[in-house]
């Protein structure tokens, strides 16, 4: 018997109102991924990856369609449960960090840990700051950290509550090239030392082939055949 799938969505729609008409952000997206699999998700600028990966983290809410996360439906869920379960199962890597400039790198991590109720929330934020290789820049302010370190920084805050899920949107887009190679290895090095689901959203196909399953959004559809949306790998 197949694992039940950590990530999945039936028949989501996204429209907003504007002083233009409704916009159609999101037309249907059916989507199902596997524990422990890597999903890149590629496409346009505005075709709508970015605001799929806020759905899946309850960041945003459908206008219609079924969200099952981690085997709960979470269009169904308040703000507060909202966050409650993003802190338990889903961590988030954005584009522009999102780090708080008056706190240091290990207070940056230990914040999602402290919120949990972790007694050891500074000794497990050490941790995590080693395993991404910055123990030593411990307590310096986002600041005083080069872009590299920053998202170094914000990993180790996605992935300090082992979740089952890391969401990483454009995750190199303010990085050099070889800066953002390194952020990349080092993400599939820690997703595949925890065993956590990867979601990749990136406008870089050549990163985005390094996940075991590829797909494209294109006018807020799924522009590949559903069948390789289920484990075969494609060629995007």
């Amino acid at each position: 018997m197949p694992p039940e799938p950590i990530i999945e969505l039936r028949d989501v729609h996204l429209t907003l109102k504007s002083d233009a008409g409704p916009v159609n952000i999101l037309r249907g997206i059916d989507l199902t991924v596997q524990p422990g699999e890597t999903l890149g998700i590629v496409g346009p600028s505005g075709s709508g990856k970015s605001t799929l990966m806020s759905i899946m983290a309850g960041l945003e809410a459908p206008t219609s369609g079924t969200i099952r996360i981690a085997g709960a439906k979470i269009e169904t869920m308040d703000e507060d449960a909202l966050a409650r379960f993003r802190r338990d199962n889903i961590g988030i890597v954005f584009q522009s960090f999102h780090l708080i400039p008056t706190m240091t790198a290990l207070e940056n991590i230990a914040i999602p840990l402290e919120l949990g109720g972790r007694r050891d929330a500074f000794d497990l934020a050490r941790e995590k700051l080693a395993s991404v290789g910055l123990e030593e820049r411990a307590s310096h302010y986002p600041a005083q950290l080069s872009g590299g370190e920053q998202q170094r920084v914000a990993l180790a805050r996605a992935l300090c509550t082992d979740p089952k899920i890391l969401l990483a949107d454009e995750p190199t887009g303010n990085l050099d090239g070889q800066t953002g190679e390194r952020i990349v290895d080092l993400m599939f090095h820690l997703h595949a030392k925890q065993g956590t689901t990867m979601v990749l959203i990136t406008h870089d196909e050549a990163l985005a082939s390094r996940c075991s399953h590829v797909i494209r959004i294109e006018d807020g559809r799924v522009s590949v055949a559903a069948p390789e949306l289920e484990g075969t790998e494609t060629s995007e």
